[in-house]
């Protein structure tokens, strides 16, 4: 009887972190030849949200995709479907405009981005929600925040459009 109540005070830390996991409400099956971004891109899910709900299972430069192991793209009541994928040129007050919401929404919603928008990437899918829906970083991380060093950067001149020369 003392074995199976150690037994059971042993296992609650297991199943209390079971219970509080966050619900996965889409999932996608790596293929070959994929890498976060097209994975991003194809399932309307931001660079930044993809490695969160990822965050452990897919490093920081994602390269370890595993072809036919399935992985989490949104979690329940935090998963934006609505996205845009940075071009050339692009600067987040380009963004925000095209998607029809603020530069503040768009900075919550991607906090990856720094202060000055110029760590965006072509290639990058960014959440363009108008509603705040991404889930937060895991304490002390914030994934995605530097360009890949196989990506070219959407403004790499760093022109702000509202400079004068």
């Amino acid at each position: 009887m003392f074995t199976k109540v150690i037994a059971a005070i042993l296992a609650l830390p297991l199943v209390a972190q079971l219970v509080s996991a966050d619900t996965c409400t889409r999932t996608y099956s790596a293929q070959a030849g994929d890498i976060c971004d097209s994975i991003s891109a194809a399932n309307n899910v931001s660079t930044y949200q993809f490695a969160v709900v990822n965050v452990g299972i897919i490093d920081e430069a994602c390269d370890n995709l595993v072809v036919g192991q399935s992985y989490c793209l949104g979690w329940q009541g935090q998963d934006c479907m609505t996205t845009y994928v940075v071009q050339q040129n692009d600067d987040c007050d380009i963004i925000s405009s095209a998607a029809g919401i603020n530069t503040t929404i768009l900075y919550e919603n991607n906090p990856q981005i720094d202060d000055y928008c110029s760590n965006i990437y072509i290639g990058e899918v960014l959440c363009t929600a108008n509603t705040v829906q991404v889930p937060p970083a895991p304490a002390g991380t914030t994934p995605a925040t530097s360009i890949p060093p196989t990506a070219t950067p959407a403004n790499p001149d760093g022109d702000l459009p509202w400079c004068d020369e």
